[in-house]
């Protein structure tokens, strides 16, 4: 089938959702489909055969773009959906797959078009637009509410990203097929580094001997960061060769956080290394005893974890609903999401290396099980064989 995507995500940049946009248009194309997609300005370039990107034109003065909502997205997203209308006036495509808020905008091309349309829910936006404190405006809210059950409504199948996303969805619709593919997806391809290239690291790092605890990913409030800076004073009095490495987040937030671990004084124990291309994550992984994500907050899991447990080392996280629909107590230290919880874990696991590597495997076990790109290829077509048999019955 000749697919028409709608993303309206900077592609490619490294951070949740164009990863996983990333690997259902791999798995799409691996099944012998082509995608024509359309997104944003802004993003890396990208080249799988059978692929093509078709970008909005540049808006001065926007050169990325925040994670969640944002003002930045309403003049973004307007360009988006023209120039998917466009792509829809002047070339036949069997079906439309969007994601995120784009499923809006599948919905009005859909009825236009008579295209049957395929909606990838990667969050509840209600609940995205809250926890990202864009705004506290209940009618606003609630205007998103109706809007995200129009768009679960009116599509002619959901794909939902983690178990909450597929209740939220269902409780939204009794007709729409809902499927549940985690964006599980790890480039299992990336080569892994050279014994030369960590020791290099750890010298550029400027780490020493001391055991390395990574962070990766954005650093928004929901993520956790203050609750881990606040909780590594307590680890560094313990183990006062302890390195700290976060990877991720924008200039203004590092910034910011840079000078919270400078008031803490524990600026000597931190590495903040800013966003780095995905063919670097295996090096820093590497570098790791102990993997970390403090979400604070949300229902979405974060992508990172199912990277994390691949990756055979132990992981520190926070016992919330986000990460618990992926981890449990045999393949994780979950604990309180606190400063206080943070820094005992830590503690807890620098203190017992035998079973942190315990934890680690068992982790690592657990991912090749479910979590493969086998695993996730498997769903992928299922969930394409279906929607795809209903589009030519459509067509006949």
């Amino acid at each position: 089938m000749k697919i028409l995507m709608i993303a309206p995500q900077p592609f490619m940049e490294e951070r949740g959702a164009p990863f996983a946009i990333y690997h259902h248009i791999k798995a799409l194309l691996c099944m012998g489909h082509t995608v024509d997609l359309v997104t944003y300005h802004i993003g890396k370039p990208v080249e799988l055969p059978g692929l093509r990107i078709f970008r909005i034109p540049t808006i001065p003065g926007i050169h990325q773009v925040k994670v969640g909502p944002s003002m930045a997205k309403f003049p973004l997203d307007l360009l988006v959906f023209f120039l998917a209308l466009w792509r829809l006036c002047i070339e036949r495509y069997d079906c439309m797959h969007t994601h995120e808020e784009a499923g809006a905008m599948g919905i009005i091309l859909s009825g236009i078009f008579g295209r049957k349309h395929l909606y990838y829910m990667h969050s509840d936006l209600s609940q995205q637009i809250v926890s990202s404190e864009f705004t506290k405006n209940p009618f606003l809210i609630r205007c998103v509410e109706m809007v995200q059950k129009l768009i679960v409504r009116k599509a002619h199948g959901v794909i939902a990203i983690c178990p909450d996303i597929e209740g939220t969805a269902r409780s939204m619709t009794e007709k729409t097929p809902i499927h549940m593919i985690e964006n599980s997806a790890v480039d299992e391809n990336l080569p892994a580094p050279t014994q030369e290239e960590i020791l290099q690291a750890r010298q550029e790092l400027e780490l020493g001997s001391g055991p390395v605890l990574l962070y990766t990913g954005t650093m928004e409030s929901y993520q956790g960061i203050d609750l881990l800076i606040h909780s590594i004073p307590a680890v560094y009095k313990a183990f006062p060769d302890v390195n700290y490495i976060l990877v991720g987040g924008q200039t203004a937030q590092i910034e910011r956080l840079h000078a919270m671990a400078k008031e803490l004084g524990i600026q000597d124990a931190v590495r903040f290394i800013g966003q780095r291309p995905l063919d670097e994550m295996p090096k820093y992984m590497a570098l790791a005893d102990i993997l970390l994500s403090p979400r604070s907050k949300g229902t979405n899991t974060p992508l990172k974890l199912y990277t994390y447990l691949h990756s055979g080392k132990p992981i520190l996280a926070t016992e919330i609903y986000s990460q618990t629909q992926v981890l449990s107590s045999e393949t994780a230290l979950l604990v309180p999401p606190t400063a206080d919880g943070l820094a005992e874990g830590a503690i807890t696991l620098l203190r017992d290396p035998e079973w942190a590597k315990a934890l680690g495997e068992n982790g690592r076990l657990f991912a090749e099980e479910h979590y493969s790109w086998r695993v996730f290829l498997k769903k992928s077509t299922y969930v394409q064989e279906e929607f795809s048999a209903d589009v030519l019955e459509m067509a006949a």
